[in-house]
């Protein structure tokens, strides 16, 4: 095809030219033919690439060939002009010139661009660099927006939050991008969007706890103000910075653990101090273990087997024996003694606060429940759990404890959260717990896992060789508990506590000794007054004075008079000699007391036993 060199714009005194479907120059202007050196008469063939920088501009071809297949136009695109080896900015202009319904050709119209027009291009450049310098240098995300919501710009730390890059992100809205759902998954309405109100109203909005998502899927806990712009009284977008507060939300969950930490150890204190006041208010319930019998002995004896082992421990026995006194004896020699030692009686908790008695509650699992309770299973970790009485426990609450304490494990009342810990079971009844298996009272499985290492603990009646010890250092207390003048027991009082049967156990013979003490005005011991042969009866002073007026035995009489002198040194807390020793409250010269404790077999004994 050939295009005459005589076309309008010949001549033109801008740059211009014209192309052929195959993009071959087949006319150029005067200015044009001037710079490359070309007579006005010359039919011309030059490839487009030839005059217009097409490899800093690569789609300008493209956008070229497309001319030739629709009626389109280009304006004002930035090219290079390629004269003489000198690269001249221009801008162009181009549409097609059809003949009949062919587009056979393409007029080009280039308008140059001026020093001052490049140097100002090259100042905007550099000012568009400086500003996306300065935002990127920023630690918190931005992102702006158009009117519609629409990202017009983003900077490197929004990228580095949310993974989303900037080519990603423009011209799409905000909101669909990283804001579309809540941090439980829910739909996000887009109109309930504060970043999307200031776009609306006009005012900024700051939101300090939502998520922002990122491209893996996650959730990113964030804080964001949304600013408006506004221009000339127009909204024309807004402007969102945002901070990435993962670090802080992850130091506040660490706090708040901190704190529930806190708060369960104080609790955890807290009980442990009122437990310290009951052991302290009942370690001298029964005085220290006291006695010298056989039948004692081979009870110890199974305390010391048992309290380094892990083995639970049922002890069994008549009420009022001190099965408290050999839990706390298992407790105090076994490797836990430094952890508490937290006692439950069973008999004292209603069926509907078992669970919570037992295993603790959170604030608000039931009517009451106005703040969260530690459990008696938690507040025992890595010490020993006595359950006191374990044979009242009703039927329906077993399953729950035997699951507890073969498992190690509970979750209180109103929580999900499994608790582990590390106990030691003590368990003390006063029930025949076999007989109870039988009748169907009591899960045989639970009686099992309770009796791993049963404890016998005689009566009173089966060791009454320790009555006089035990009641010695009953009345040495009960005188300085209620501020009396020490008061003996002479050989009349120990005659009486030996008679007696002691139904009560060493529980009854502590309630006899302090009302004996009570009783008494002067500096004798009313035991007469005090003593009980049945339930509210007294023991008569006719009675008492029968044990005076029979005869004893020579072997009786001397276990008599050991007894006494034994009464008599654990009253002077062992001195001998000197004011207020055994010698002086019996009478005796300390020379003397010293001959009948040889001849007795009365020995001082060892600290701890």
């Amino acid at each position: 095809m050939r295009i005459e060199n005589d076309w309008s714009f010949a001549d033109s005194p801008v740059f211009a030219l014209m192309l052929d479907s195959g993009l071959i120059c087949r006319g150029l202007s005067r200015p044009w033919r001037e710079k490359i050196d070309r007579p006005a008469n010359e039919e011309l063939a030059i490839p487009a690439g030839d005059l217009l920088d097409l490899i800093e501009y690569p789609e300008l071809e493209t956008l070229l060939e497309n001319l030739f297949d629709q009626t389109d136009s280009i304006s004002d695109y930035r090219t290079n002009l390629l004269i003489n080896g000198e690269t001249i900015p221009a801008s162009i202009s181009a549409w097609c010139a059809a003949a009949g319904n062919t587009q056979e050709s393409c007029l080009i119209l280039l308008a140059t661009i001026t020093d001052n027009c490049a140097e100002e291009s090259v100042e905007l450049e550099q000012l568009r660099s400086q500003y996306q310098l300065i935002l990127d240098s920023a630690g918190e995300g931005i992102y702006g927006l158009d009117s519609e919501g629409k990202i017009t710009f983003s900077n490197g730390a929004s990228t580095a939050i949310l993974g989303w890059k900037a080519d990603d992100v423009m011209n799409r809205f905000s909101h669909e991008i990283h804001h579309h759902s809540h941090a439980d998954g829910s739909k996000y309405p887009r109109l309930d969007c504060p970043i999307y109100a200031s776009i609306q109203d006009g005012e900024v909005h700051r939101v300090e706890n939502e998520v922002f998502w990122h491209t893996d899927g996650s959730a990113v806990p964030v804080e964001y103000t949304s600013t408006p712009i506004i221009q000339d009284g127009k909204l024309t977008g807004a402007v969102i910075v945002f901070r990435d507060i993962s670090d802080r939300k992850a130091l506040e969950k660490e706090r708040e653990l901190a704190f529930e930490e806190i708060n369960d150890l104080k609790e955890k204190l807290e009980l442990e101090r009122d437990y310290l006041r009951d052991e302290v208010n009942d370690s001298g319930s029964f005085g220290e273990i006291i006695g010298e019998s056989e039948a004692l002995k081979r009870t110890l004896a199974q305390v010391e087997a048992v309290a380094q082992t892990p083995a639970s421990v049922l002890i069994l026995g008549e009420s009022g024996v001190g099965k408290e006194m050999i839990a706390r004896a298992i407790h105090t020699k076994s490797d836990r003694v430094d952890r508490p030692l937290v006692k439950v009686n069973c008999a004292s908790i209603p069926n509907e606060l078992f669970e919570s008695e037992f295993f603790g509650h959170v604030k608000g699992s039931f009517t009451g429940a106005h703040k969260d309770r530690i459990g008696r299973l938690q507040l025992a970790d890595g010490g020993t759990l006595f359950l006191d009485e374990v044979g009242e426990i009703p039927l329906t609450q077993q399953g729950k404890l035997l699951r507890a304490l073969q498992e190690n494990e509970f979750e209180r009342v109103g929580d999900d959260k499994t608790m582990r810990v590390n106990v030691r079971v003590v368990a003390a009844t006063n029930r025949d717990l076999a007989t109870e298996v039988k009748a169907g009272r009591f899960r045989e499985d639970l009686f099992y896992r309770l009796s791993v290492f049963p404890i016998e603990v005689p009566p009173l009646r089966e060791r009454i060789s320790d009555v006089v010890p035990i009641a010695t250092n009953f009345l040495k207390k009960a005188c300085r508990e209620l501020g009396r003048e020490s008061l003996p027991l002479t050989l009349s009082h120990i005659t009486a506590l030996k008679q007696h049967n002691w139904p009560g156990n060493i529980r009854e013979l502590k309630n006899t000794i302090d009302r004996a003490v009570i009783s008494s005005t002067g500096k004798k011991l009313r035991l007469d007054l005090a003593l009980v042969t049945g339930p509210g009866e007294m023991l008569s002073t006719a009675t008492q004075s029968e044990p005076a007026s029979a005869y004893l035995t020579s072997a009786e009489f001397r276990e008599l008079e050991k007894a006494n002198i034994t009464a008599a040194l654990q009253q002077a807390n062992w001195k001998t000699w000197g004011d207020e020793g055994a010698a002086e409250l019996l009478g005796l010269k300390p020379s003397t007391l010293a001959y009948q404790m040889k001849t007795l077999g009365i020995k001082k004994p060892n600290k701890g036993s």
